[in-house]
């Protein structure tokens, strides 16, 4: 910087404050009439010479006394006027440390950055939003978190009274009513009207967010009750959080579930959302393990290793006399199938896949909370024997329980029963590796060659995979070897595009503090939806590694349109149109150094690959994020 730009010493800036000041209050409306008068008498001190004002204690500050009390490492914003004060707070008061504030270009990556943070961390990330309209760019995220049963703290600031709003911006933003925009697809929100209030409301709300099934909830704060300074003498107090220790259980009804699982020929576990954190994992293996009982398990979070001999493709239900459901709201479409006789597709009643007898019983914590309008809980399924409970609460009991049922006898039948099931996953692991060597050097790269080549240089790292499970169609699932509980996040809750790239990195921020090597397999159109958020993975020095799946198209909607276009008898070569992300070609390795990526691409030639990963890799190892383009086949 030139010298004759710098501020010499102290009394330069206060009148460079003094000038700048008075250009605000010469430009300000009469709306703001009090921050008018503070902006004035700081001018007027610094003209004269005076000792600049003292700090005043804003409500903002006593709000974040308490969302610091909450223990938020973070919190993800785009900035706004209705928090402005919060902002101020957060950044000047709190000193920008827990939380951090991390700066986002859009509010719904804001969300899903705190969704893919939660997965990793286990702790919740706050957002701030900006009133009616940054709740409406959020809404998006926060119905994903809410599907797939993650809580976010979202605080949204909010102009409650019209006669505080003076301009059209301040009327377009506001709403009488702002959590009502997301109030179907949240567990909690409140308005507090004082600061007592909000301090309640910000450890109840907490609270709520983390007692399964976990859930987004939102606190809307009123601007001036932010920005307004707090009465000498008023009587302010922080409650005390008390989490609530999940659901067990009914022990008599978990005892019933050992029985049948101990006497069962077949029992098979079918695991969504069974296990919370790493313990669950744990008892997940320990339970299958002492009935060498085969797993399902959805991928939606880390429920069972994926190399374990006991984890089987879905079919074997077809053979399952005992079905152990836990924490799935899909079950209906697990054990049933379309009609293939029915002349209208997709609304049939459904055939059972299971056969007569069978006995299913569902343990879940989701028949504790419900909401109706959106549909993500599934069809009604009946069952034997419905436990409402969590899941990773209740699994030690059960283990137990297991464990007192067990004789001699049936230890000898468990062990045959897992022998089989031990030969029937190696077979299936021997498939895969032969389907993954199917069109091993076509251009475009085959799916399973770039997961192929990405294990080869990360299966001796601490690595975990931040993106969908079932990314470069799945062949991350069917080669990796997954066995601890962060090696992968799971799903996206409401199957959504947009959720992959900010739920990416906010995982690998969450990753960062333990030095593992965060892999993103990311689908083209779904980054093209938050593009913005690889801006925020540079500014925060956030590494991953970004593997592009670019197939230049939303594929599956060119199946769809192609499913359809057969079922009409029409012209299939039709069908990339409104579906191909090309004519131009997005060259993602452009876009990604255009926001400080490192990045290598578009690569099209096999022999390319290996050695573009092993250069990515490096740079992630260094602190930095990198990207790879890479064209690759439809599926």
């Amino acid at each position: 910087m030139r010298k004759s730009h710098l501020v010499s010493d102290r009394r330069d800036f206060l009148k460079l404050a003094a000038t700048s000041a008075a250009a605000i209050v010469a430009g300000n409306t009469a709306s703001a009439q009090q921050s008018e008068t503070s902006v004035a008498k700081l001018a007027t001190d610094a003209a004269s010479g005076a000792e600049p004002l003292s700090p005043v204690r804003a409500g903002s500050d006593f709000m974040l006394d308490v969302i610091k009390s909450l223990g938020f490492e973070y919190v993800a914003a785009n900035p706004g006027s209705s928090y402005r004060s919060l902002h101020e707070s957060t950044i000047n008061y709190g000193g920008n440390r827990n939380p951090e504030l991390l700066t986002c270009l859009h509010e719904e990556a804001a969300v899903a950055m705190a969704h893919g943070y939660f997965k990793i961390e286990g702790r919740p990330m706050a957002a701030y939003m900006y009133g009616s309209v940054g709740m409406q760019h959020a809404a998006m995220a926060i119905y994903s978190a809410y599907c797939d049963r993650v809580p976010v703290v979202v605080f949204v600031g909010n102009d409650t009274d019209m006669t505080n709003r003076s301009d059209r911006t301040d009327m377009a933003h506001s709403a009488q009513d702002v959590g009502h925009l997301v109030r179907d697809f949240t567990k909690w929100d409140d308005t507090p009207v004082s600061l007592n209030h909000f301090a309640e409301s910000a450890v109840r709300g907490y609270k709520i967010a983390m007692t399964p099934p976990a859930g987004p909830v939102v606190l809307a704060m009123d601007k001036y009750l932010q920005e307004r300074a707090i009465p000498d003498g008023m009587k302010l107090r922080i409650p005390k959080l008390s989490p609530t220790t999940p659901p067990e259980g009914d022990s008599g009804a978990v005892a019933e579930t050992a029985k049948l699982l101990v006497n069962a020929e077949f029992p098979v576990i079918l695991a969504e959302r069974a296990a919370r954190t790493e313990a669950g994992l744990k008892y997940m293996v320990q339970l299958a393990e002492l009935l060498q009982a085969a797993v399902v398990d959805t991928i939606q979070r880390m429920n069972f290793p994926s190399r374990h001999p006991l984890n089987q493709d879905i079919r074997v239900l077809a053979d399952a006399d005992v079905i152990l459901s836990l924490e799935n709201p899909l079950l209906w479409s697990a054990v049933n199938g379309e009609d293939e006789q029915s002349p209208l597709p997709g609304r049939s009643p459904g055939r059972s896949k299971l056969k007569p007898g069978a006995k299913l019983i569902s343990i879940s914590s989701l028949d504790l909370f419900s909401r109706s309008n959106y549909q993500d809980l599934g069809r009604y399924q009946e069952v034997d024997l419905s436990i409402g409970a969590d899941t990773e609460e209740t699994l030690p009991e059960l283990i137990e329980q297991v464990k007192r049922l067990i004789t001699p006898d049936r230890k000898r039948a468990f062990e045959a029963r897992g022998a089989k099931l031990a030969a029937a996953h190696q077979r299936a692991q021997e498939q895969n590796l032969l389907r993954a060597s199917y069109g091993w050097d076509g251009s475009p790269l085959s799916t399973a060659r770039v997961a192929a080549e990405l294990w080869a240089q990360i299966k001796n790292k601490d690595w975990s995979l931040i993106s969908r499970s079932d990314g470069m169609s799945g062949w991350a699932q069917r080669l990796w070897n997954f066995e601890k509980y962060y090696q992968h996040i799971g799903q996206s809750g409401s199957v959504g595009i947009g959720y992959s790239a900010p739920a990416a990195v906010g995982a690998a921020l969450a990753n960062r503090k333990y030095g593992r090597i965060s892999i993103n397999l990311q689908n083209d159109g779904d980054l093209m939806y938050q593009p913005g958020v690889m801006w925020t993975a540079t500014h925060h020095r956030i590494p991953m590694l970004a593997v592009m799946h670019n197939n230049r198209a939303y594929n599956t909607e060119v199946m769809q349109v192609e499913r359809m276009a057969g079922q009409h008898h029409r012209d299939v070569g039709r069908c990339r149109i409104g579906t191909a992300i090309d004519d131009p070609a997005i060259d993602f390795a452009k876009v990604a150094q255009g926001l400080g990526w490192y990045a290598e691409g578009p690569i099209t030639d096999p022999k390319e690959l290996g050695p573009a990963i092993r250069r990515a890799l490096a740079v992630v190892e260094r602190g930095e994020p990198a990207l790879l383009d890479t064209v690759t086949q439809p599926v």
